[in-house]
Formats: C-alpha cells, structure tokens, sequence
C-alpha cells in the first residue's frame, strides 16, 4: 500500500507539506479485478466523494475530477455481489449536484442504489479547515453551530425531495442512505492542525447530528440507512490502525476513508442493508477501472461542474493569521515554540 503522511505518520514534527509529498509513494499492490462478461443486477452508487473512493489515493481516469475509485465500497459490493455498477457518486457533489447530474442514471430497471450526500451541503470542509487554526485565528464553534443549523433546518427538506426523486425513477430499487463516520479520536497527533479535544467532540457530535438526520428522512421514504460509526471505532484519525485519513499530501485526500475504511468500514455497514438472497458471488474483489471508466466518460459534461470539496491547512505565516494573532494579543513565534515543546 502506498505510504500516507497522515495520522500517526505526522507527529508533532513540523515537517512542510513538501517534504510530506516527498514521502509519498504512489505505486501499490494490485487486486485482481472482476470480469465484465455478464452483466448482473443494476446497481447505482450516488452521492459524494465518501462514495466516490476519495481518500483510497487510486483513481479512474474517466475524465472528470470525480475521484472515482475501484476501491471505493460500491465497486467493492458490486464485485462481491456480481451486480453491474454505475458510479455516478462524485468527489465535492451536493444534493443539488447528484439531481442534475446522477438521478439520470437510474431507470425502473434499477435493481440497486446507494448514496451518501449532506456533508457537502453542511460545508463540512470548510468548517475543518476554519476547526483546524489555532484558538486565536478562528472560532471553530461558530462554525460548527453554523453547520449544525444548516442540518437541523435546511438539509431535511433537500434529503426529504431528493430521495423522493430516487424512489420515482428506481421505483423496484432497494435504495441504501449511508452515514458518515466520526473522524476524530483521543488526539490530533498532525503537526500541521490544531484541533483541541473540545472541538474534536463537537465535529463528532455534528457527524452524528447529520447521521440522525439521514436516518429520518431515510425511514420516512422507506430506504434503508447503513451507519457506519460503530465500524470505525477505534480507526479514527490518528489511531494506531485508521481508516480515515487526517492531514494529506495532496490535500484532497484528507479526512475521508482510505482503503481499510471502504473495505472493512463502509462495505460491511453497506451489505448489511442489502438482502443477501440478492448475492451472485464473483469470487472477485473489484470492479476493473477500464469498466468505470467506460461508463463515466459519458458524463463528463455533467460533471465538470462538481469541484472536490478540500481542507486546507492554517498558513500561519498570512496577513489574516498575523492580524488575527495580533487581537489575540499572541505573539506567534513564541506560541509556535510552545507547540514544539
């Protein structure tokens, strides 16, 4: 597997994200793939990128910025089950995103479906990038509260006609919402992020909030919900095994599911909302590349519009944190010196 400077591989050792890429070694073992020669069941994975496979480092050239990968949990269902998989889920898609550009993938042939979609909606990236700053350069629970009123107001009605939609045009589907985990443990062991244990409780709490949320308005269309929370216990960022990534080189890698999170983390939470009598087993492990790639490439147009959503790190060397710095009345360099001890 290709090595990651997430988690534990970044200490408390100020390394700059240069020198992070340069630990980076693409290459990595192959599984073999399944074959396309029968076609099985219908299936359709919508959504965003923790659908898409973004945080698995390995990704179809299908000619988008989708992210799409084999090793995302729907290529990895699709193997094992022998179903004929369309990944329409894109990397950065909201609601809105997935009615233009997915829904059109699904017909009254359509066996199966699955979506994850909402962290988008609720900003999530940005309110870990404004969580990630010191104390002083942002309030992180602002944004938060922000995050959490969206969900708790604006959100359900979107999920509530977005899954109506689905149940219309895949009206013989079983339809599968799935959850988002918690991303954070007992630390943030990155030297480049700056999450207090406060603020690692409150993004968790808001990941269960939008669980909550998914669950009801899944339950009130009858479509299942897959949560996936108690699977990554204990494979949060920075624990000794993750199936999340923390901080990554590139950056859009970070904070979603690697590869041991779709394949032990989302597939099993997935599978388990889908009658096994269903099952065609294949005896393989993934749907090969050049398969997705040739059914995606058609839908460029579509979605060339969905930008991947990113977290980026404080760059505490700008104007704003030096400003923000100065109403704090912190003196930055000795604050850094204090962070190194």
């Amino acid at each position: 597997m290709a090595a990651r400077p997430t988690g534990r591989a970044l200490r408390r050792a100020a390394l700059p994200l240069a020198v992070l890429g340069a630990l980076l070694s693409p290459a990595g073992p192959t599984t073999p793939a399944v074959s396309a020669d029968q076609a099985g069941p219908s299936y359709v994975a919508l959504g965003d990128s923790y659908s898409s496979g973004t945080g698995t480092r390995s990704y179809v050239a299908d000619g988008t910025d989708c992210l799409r990968s084999t090793r995302a949990y729907p290529s990895l269902l699709a193997a094992r089950r022998g179903y004929s998989l369309d990944l329409r889920a894109c990397s950065g898609a909201v609601v809105a995103d997935v009615t233009a550009a997915q829904l059109g993938a699904l017909s009254a042939s359509t066996a199966y479906v699955t979506i994850s979609v909402g962290g988008n909606d609720a900003g999530f990236a940005d309110v870990l990038t404004t969580c990630a700053t010191p104390w002083w350069m942002a309030s992180c629970t602002k944004a938060v509260d922000g995050a959490r009123s969206f969900i708790n107001t604006t959100l359900p009605g979107r999920l509530s006609t977005l899954y109506s939609q689905i149940r219309t045009r895949a009206p013989q589907a079983r339809v599968v919402v799935a959850g988002y985990p918690r991303v954070f443990g007992d630390e943030d062991c990155n030297a480049l992020t700056f999450f207090s244990a406060s603020e690692r409780a409150q993004l968790n709490a808001t990941a269960d909030l939008l669980n909550q949320r998914l669950r009801e308005q899944a339950s009130a269309q009858g479509l299942g919900f897959a949560d996936p929370t108690s699977r990554f216990v204990g494979h949060a960022v920075c624990a000794d095994t993750e199936w999340l990534n923390g901080l990554s080189y590139p950056v859009v890698e970070s904070y979603h599911p690697n590869v041991p999170g779709h394949a032990q983390g989302y597939l099993p939470a997935v599978e388990a909302q889908v009658p096994a009598g269903t099952a065609r087993p294949t005896g393989e492990r993934r749907v090969p590349a050049a398969e997705i790639a040739r059914s995606q490439r058609p839908y460029a147009d579509l979605d060339a519009g969905i930008e991947p959503a990113v977290v980026h790190a404080p760059d505490l060397d700008s104007r704003r944190a030096r400003r923000a710095a100065d109403r704090a009345g912190v003196d930055i360099e000795r604050w850094r010196a204090r962070q190194q001890r």
